[in-house]
């Protein structure tokens, strides 16, 4: 085709309607994805910068899996605390209609299931894990908040299964309450578990606070990075729309140009012809 002479007014204006359909060709493809920037070639630096944004973004949304999950994981262990802490209570009534009763016989009933009662918070203490994790069963539990690894809180577990052992101590009920003095023992050791159990359920509030709170700056900053992200690389389809109005406009009167001069080389053919 190089044998092909061309005129200068025919070749400007071929130049000018491929151009056009280039910038046709390119912001068709900005409205189809919704991206201004669709690669490195389109502008390297907001391409290779969103592209870290994003990367960033990803990375702190794993983080936030793995705090909604250790959040329910302290809310499971509280939900345990809750129980336990009724479960103490009613020990406490039974010991009361202990210290009340006038024979043996209602005491050592009393006492059986007093008894009873301590299994039933070694079982449900056993129960209260969340996603193989129990922090009332001695497991405890480690937060990443940070994607450097540098930041992290931990939530130390308390083994409750059983209630005969430390940190309650309650103490199977014995000689069935025969004697005054083993009631008033276990009335001791219970008002003593209550205030475990609740310093228990502040430690346990504590940690899920701070989880919450990273919670919400994670989320926010996740928002931000996306937010940076689309702005440096989505495209404005209002803007985009008119841009491509435009374009096939020029397009037509690029078309329009190019036959008019194509017609005046002709003209100029005639000329000979005649």
């Amino acid at each position: 085709m190089s044998d092909i002479v061309l005129s200068a007014g025919v070749r400007s204006n071929l130049l000018s309607l491929q151009q056009t359909s280039n910038l046709i060709n390119t912001t068709q493809t900005d409205l189809a994805t919704g991206n201004k920037v669709n690669s490195a070639l389109d502008n390297a630096i907001s391409f290779f910068t969103a592209q870290g944004l994003n990367t960033r973004a990803n990375s702190l949304s794993a983080l936030l899996d793995n705090m909604s999950n250790a959040v329910s994981t302290i809310q499971a262990a509280n939900n345990g605390i809750t129980a336990i802490t009724k479960l103490v209570q009613s020990a406490q009534s039974l010991v009361s209609q202990a210290q009340q009763a006038n024979n043996t016989t209602t005491q050592a009933s009393l006492a059986t299931q007093f008894n009873s009662l301590l299994t039933q918070i070694g079982q449900l203490a056993g129960d209260s894990g969340y996603s193989g994790v129990n922090l009332l069963g001695g497991n405890s539990l480690t937060v990443t908040l940070d994607e450097t690894g540098n930041s992290s809180t931990t939530v130390t577990g308390v083994n409750y299964t059983n209630a005969a052992a430390a940190p309650l101590s309650l103490a199977n009920a014995t000689n069935n309450w025969a004697a005054a003095s083993d009631i008033t023992a276990a009335s001791t050791a219970l008002s003593t578990a209550l205030t475990t159990l609740q310093s228990e359920s502040q430690t346990l509030s504590s940690g899920l606070s701070t989880i919450q709170i990273r919670q919400d700056f994670t989320t926010a900053t996740i928002n931000t990075l996306q937010s940076g992200a689309d702005n440096l690389t989505l495209a404005d389809s209002n803007q985009e729309g008119a841009n491509l109005l435009a374009l096939q406009t020029r397009q037509q009167l690029s078309t329009t140009a190019l036959s008019l001069a194509s017609q005046s080389d002709q003209n100029v053919l005639r000329l000979f012809q005649s």
